[in-house]
């Protein structure tokens, strides 16, 4: 009898245990196994400056991110992230567990973003840039860039404020501020325009916002890497004698269409301080965000005659340069020619 006893109690025993163990277990599982949504690639969380743990919360039962939430609320709650709330953009990835999508939004464990900056035009492209892949506010973004006093600190002004952007692919974090965003970019701007580049500039008679001005109509004029530098040097000639640019894609620019494929006679009297057929010397500020090699092309401009240039008639993309108005009038007549023969007006 007592034998029996014995063995039932032992049976009990062991039976507890496996209940002990499967719920340890069970509670592991919850803990450190799969807990993510149906999503087979990489997914992203933003989480707002100011946002709240129930925002959080709700933000990834909305997304679908997490498969369990009251695992997840469970394992948030024991490893305090209500009270550890970082802005920022989180990446959750497939079969990720509760442990670490929480151990990664109490530590701040960001995503970084890699905003890639290419040819832009205006300070209104940049802002919707800038605000779409960040945080960043875009009013004060706006503000920022129509401020004098702000420009003037980094030695611009409201028409050259464009010239600090160099294109580029910046890294950034999500919440990152307006103000931080213009601060990074700038750095890369003062990191570009080194002691050589200064100087570069310099030997033509030119700041390095002069530079880029003149870049940013040689980046509009051509795609063509080889006819760059000549082109630059044209524009240089001009300067240099006092010859009105009479560049082309400044016209496009102050009407403000730059789809525009023939700049007629009429548009030639756009009344615009970044009309160079109208106003004399540089515009007031960059057309564009002209690329390195733009740049480049003008601090390494060739020595020439040239005084003009216009696209060759066999729509290769090159252009078709001249030191003579006579020249100049040939190679036009023959690009014109090719124009109506095309139907383009």
């Amino acid at each position: 009898m007592a034998q029996a006893k014995k063995r039932k109690k032992s049976s009990w025993t062991l039976f507890l245990l496996l209940i002990i163990t499967a719920i340890g277990v069970f509670g592991l599982y919850l803990i450190f196994g799969p807990n993510t949504g149906a999503f087979t690639q990489d997914e992203y969380l933003y989480v707002r400056t100011g946002a709240t743990y129930d925002e959080v919360t709700t933000s990834l039962e909305k997304s679908g991110l997490v498969g369990d939430m009251a695992a997840f609320k469970l394992v948030a709650t024991a490893m305090k992230l209500p009270e550890n709330i970082h802005a920022g953009r989180y990446r959750i990835k497939k079969n990720m567990s509760s442990f670490k999508i929480v151990r990664m939004l109490r530590s701040g464990m960001q995503a970084p973003v890699k905003l890639v900056i290419n040819r832009l035009r205006t300070k209104t492209d940049l802002v919707r840039l800038i605000a779409t892949n960040l945080e960043a506010d875009s009013f004060t973004l706006r503000t920022l860039l129509s401020s004098p006093t702000y420009l003037a600190e980094l030695g611009l002004d409201t028409g050259t404020a464009m010239a600090m952007v160099i294109p580029d692919t910046y890294e950034f974090y999500w919440n990152t501020t307006a103000e931080k965003a213009l601060e990074k970019i700038n750095k890369n701007h003062t990191r570009f325009w080194n002691s050589k580049r200064v100087q570069k500039a310099k030997s033509h008679g030119l700041t390095p916002v002069q530079a880029v001005i003149i870049a940013s109509i040689v980046d509009e004029e051509t795609n063509m890497l080889t006819d760059k530098p000549k082109i630059a040097s044209v524009y240089l000639n001009r300067v240099r004698i006092g010859m009105p640019l009479q560049a082309d894609p400044t016209v496009k620019f102050a009407i403000g269409d730059f789809a525009i494929k023939r700049v007629t006679s009429a548009m030639l009297q756009y009344n615009s301080p970044y009309n160079t057929y109208m106003y004399p010397g540089l515009p007031p500020g960059p057309i564009c965000t002209p690329s390195m090699a733009s740049i480049n092309a003008v601090l390494d401009a060739p020595k020439t005659s040239y005084l003009y240039f216009c696209a060759k008639a066999d729509f290769s993309g090159y252009s078709a340069f001249a030191s003579t108005f006579d020249e100049q009038i040939r190679n036009a007549n023959a690009y014109r020619r090719a124009l109506d023969a095309r139907g383009i007006h």
